[in-house]
């Protein structure tokens, strides 16, 4: 199995730092408010990976933070009004709920912030110790980013790129602007708790290195996250844990893409967020699943108009074919190796989920030939797609209730008898292998608006 290393730039053979074992951790929700698309999406890969890597047969541990502290909650809380710590608690409450509606499972490990206080403190004041992070007289603390040579590794930059990649706090006690706050000096009516330098919060950054080595010592396998935290906050992860330990801290760094809307950034400025939520009710987890996986994890996803219907529709079409699979040969528990090994060639290749999705076109074309032949290897084969594709989300409803619930959101569209008129007449000229005419049929329904699919002795007819 091979996974693209965002701190090599390629492709890599997996090789865990023990043999059969991965510690596996992806930065979760900051809780500032509900969760949208891109939440789900980011939680859907990594519970996806998880899911492969024990398929293969790792016994793994994944973890997964919520931030429940930081600057947007504060935010959040003045605006509210609802104490910061509420606020968080309740923003986890709703978010968990929405996860479990897309049926996307827990991690081995929830962690979060707050819990780990003593654990940061501690962690900030070894890096100060060991020459690398300073407090300033107003309490704040800050790592220092010259005492990390190597630093700008993960994101391939030097100091100066990093200078002009990054918003700059410019506080006057900071030996260098590129400095980051490990330890935030308390403001007024701010959630705070005492340290050795007064009191003050956790930085962003630190938070996640500190549950880490929390949950897994010094060094773990696979690190995650969207493409937008490798700098500053991967990069400002490595440097503080490889600070304090002088281990590298992950073997791979692997970074979903990001959700574009109509092709622009989803922002909360732009008005264009997807609540997860409202996506939900709109469609159901399976369809949203087919939808964001057609891409490569590590590619941008443009949500447009058509994204959800579309996938909708695919999956309607594949459930007709099981359903009508399962009703000509029952549902059996049959196994076809080769279907399977298709699907894990695919995850093997960085997992390629795009590319699994892909082949299901070609294994439903087989899957009819057999039920037109009346051969029950189509029940064999529509079993095995069930139980391989499920790792993913699909195939996972019955046949006969998706399809209800799709007729019953889209209802047919009465067609005008004119139309059925021509349709007719052509469906005589094809039996008749009057070719030409068929032809110009063909044209004038999609004059009117109809484009016809043939079968054996009849037709479809669909709405343009």
């Amino acid at each position: 199995m091979k996974i693209y290393n965002t701190l090599t730039g390629k492709k890599q053979d997996f090789i865990p730092l023990e043999e059969g074992k991965v510690k596996m951790y992806a930065c979760g929700i900051t809780v500032s408010g509900e969760a949208h698309i891109g939440h789900a999406y980011q939680a859907l890969i990594y519970d996806i990976i998880r899911k492969y890597l024990e398929k293969i047969g790792y016994d793994v541990t994944y973890a997964r933070n919520y931030t429940d502290v930081d600057d947007k909650i504060i935010a959040k809380s003045n605006e509210t009004g609802i104490p910061a710590d509420v606020y968080a608690k309740e923003m986890i409450k709703n978010i968990d709920a929405q996860m479990a509606r897309l049926a996307v499972d827990d991690p081995t490990l929830w962690l979060k912030a707050t819990e780990s206080i003593d654990d940061i403190i501690e962690f900030v004041d070894t890096l100060i110790k060991k020459g690398h992070a300073y407090a300033t007289e107003k309490g704040d603390v800050y790592f220092s980013v010259e005492s990390f040579p190597s630093y700008g590794r993960l994101s391939h930059r030097n100091l100066e790129d990093a200078m002009n990649g990054v918003r700059v706090d410019n506080d006057e006690m900071k030996q260098n602007p590129l400095d980051f706050a490990l330890w935030k000096s308390a403001k007024p009516g701010e959630p705070s708790w005492p340290s050795p330098w007064g009191q003050g919060r956790p930085g962003w950054h630190i938070e996640c290195s500190t549950m880490n080595r929390k949950a897994f010592g010094d060094r773990i396998d696979i690190h995650g996250g969207g493409r937008d935290l490798i700098f500053p906050h991967h990069e400002n992860e490595i440097a503080q844990t490889e600070a304090l330990t002088g281990k590298q801290f992950a073997s791979y760094w692997i970074h979903n893409g990001l959700i574009k809307v109509n092709g622009q950034k989803m922002s909360k400025s732009l008005g264009n967020s997807l609540f997860l939520k409202d996506l939900l009710d709109a469609y159901s987890p399976e369809v949203i699943k087919f939808a964001l996986l057609q891409t490569n994890y590590r590619g941008d996803i443009n949500v447009t108009d058509n994204l959800f219907p579309d996938a909708e529709k695919h999956l309607y079409e594949f459930y007709k074919t099981v359903k009508a699979v399962e009703e000509a040969f029952g549902k059996v528990d049959g196994e076809n190796i080769e279907i399977d090994a298709e699907f894990n060639r695919a995850m093997d290749d960085d997992f390629n989920t795009a590319l699994a999705i892909s082949n299901l076109y070609g294994l439903f074309k087989k899957v009819k030939a057999k039920l037109a032949a009346g051969d029950n290897g189509a029940a064999v084969d529509v079993s095995q797609i069930r139980k391989t594709y499920s790792l993913i989300g699909l195939f996972t409803s019955d046949a006969t209730q998706f399809i209800k619930a799709f007729e019953e959101k889209h209802p047919a569209e009465e067609i005008p008898a004119e139309v059925i008129a021509v349709a007719e007449e052509r469906l005589n000229a094809r039996k008749n292998k009057d070719w030409a005419k068929s032809d110009e049929l063909r044209n004038v329904l999609s004059d009117m608006g109809y484009l016809v699919k043939d079968a054996k002795d009849d037709y479809e007819l669909t709405k343009k």
